[in-house]
């Protein structure tokens, strides 16, 4: 039925749900033409096991923020696909009753766990609030093992498309030191601001969502964990393949604190010098990987490829925070040692805090 749902994601929104809703709601025995497109989704999942006949409870939760958020409200929400994984799509819609926009997230059902294997999760994901962290408003479960969450939608965008875009703003001192601690404040209290603490483990600029004033937003944190172990493993291949992922990293259930203070220093390195952390064009004497090229910059002397050129203009001093060439390179070893091969010599996302402190005073 997903599948069904993400081929038609270039119709309106409203029918897409329409769709899901007909489907959910309105036929408890699967007709021919659901079932082949189900069964064709098994088999390029490699997932031969038998559908279960049991249907799941239809159900609606909702926390800090999120009172008032019905089903129907959900699920008659008009909007739009602004992204999509292997495991989900994300929409942009209009909460028509309230007039709020949300950020809705499905995960696909062949992805995720059944509900009663991490609903722990999921309260404890909803009862999580920090300035620098992404909330989560509301879930929805759906009878045929749809698992829908709603978050707040961040009208900036993330903290890549802000990269990427090489807009004068990127390269304002204050504007990165105020993403670059406020990522380290949230990662921080994930790692040490919990009863249970939870590890990000999907660590990267595009999962850095950002508001009006540059404020940052860690989302995606704890997805793993909702996600079976294929689909897990699958976000680990797509960190590697965009850079982000320790050395040490071979399994996605053994991500650790120090698994994601190396992707934060990958991000730090890429609000510095504006580069992807693959490197698409090296020369041949440079390393494709954003810590490589680094390091091998340093190595040869190479000083103006640290750091973006603009970051000493004028205008950076005449902020209320003024930069310095030495708070650049001190930004630039921290960002390095996060990156440091051996996860024994990284420094604890409480350590780059403090380091941070002190190169912002």
């Amino acid at each position: 039925m997903l599948k069904l749902l993400l081929s038609l994601s270039s119709l309106p929104f409203l029918f897409i749900l329409v769709l899901v809703f007909f489907f959910c709601r309105k036929r408890p025995a699967r007709n021919d033409e659901l079932g082949d497109i189900e069964s064709k989704e098994k088999k390029r999942d490699g997932d031969g096991e038998e559908e279960e006949e049991e249907s799941e409870m239809e159900d609606m939760i909702t926390f800090s923020g999120g009172e008032g958020l019905t089903i129907g409200e959900i699920l008659d929400a008009p909007g739009e696909v602004i992204g999509k994984s292997n495991y989900g799509t994300l929409f942009k819609a209009l909460l028509q009753r309230s007039s709020m926009v949300r950020l809705l997230r499905f995960l696909r059902p062949v992805c995720a766990l059944r509900v009663g294997e991490f609903s722990d999760v999921v309260q404890l994901l909803g009862c999580i609030r920090h300035p620098n962290l992404v909330p989560l408003l509301g879930f929805y479960a759906g009878p045929r093992g749809e698992k829908l969450f709603v978050h707040p939608f961040y009208w900036h965008g993330n903290l890549a498309q802000l990269i990427r875009d090489g807009s004068g703003e990127s390269h304002r001192w204050a504007v990165i030191y105020k993403i670059s601690i406020g990522m380290a404040r949230g990662l921080d209290h994930l790692h040490t601001g919990l009863q249970k603490p939870i590890v990000h483990g999907n660590l990267k600029s595009k999962n850095v969502l950002l508001d009006r004033n540059y404020q940052p937003y860690l989302s995606d944190f704890g997805i793993y964990l909702l996600l079976n172990p294929t689909s897990g493993q699958e976000i680990l291949e797509a960190s590697a393949a965009e850079g982000y992922k320790a050395p040490e990293l071979i399994k996605m259930r053994d991500a650790s604190p120090e698994t994601d203070v190396y992707s934060l220093g990958v991000i730090f390195l890429e609000l510095l010098s504006g580069k992807e952390p693959i490197i698409e064009k090296p020369t041949p004497d440079e390393d494709f990987y954003l810590p490589n090229f680094m390091r091998n910059a340093v190595v040869d002397h190479r000083i103006s490829d640290l750091y973006h050129p603009d970051l000493l203009m004028r205008n950076n001093y005449d902020e209320g925070n003024p930069v310095t060439e030495e708070s650049i390179l001190k930004f630039f070893q921290l960002a390095m040692a996060c990156c440091s091969p051996s996860p024994s010599l990284r420094p604890n996302i409480r350590q780059v805090l403090v380091k941070l402190e002190e190169i912002g005073k």
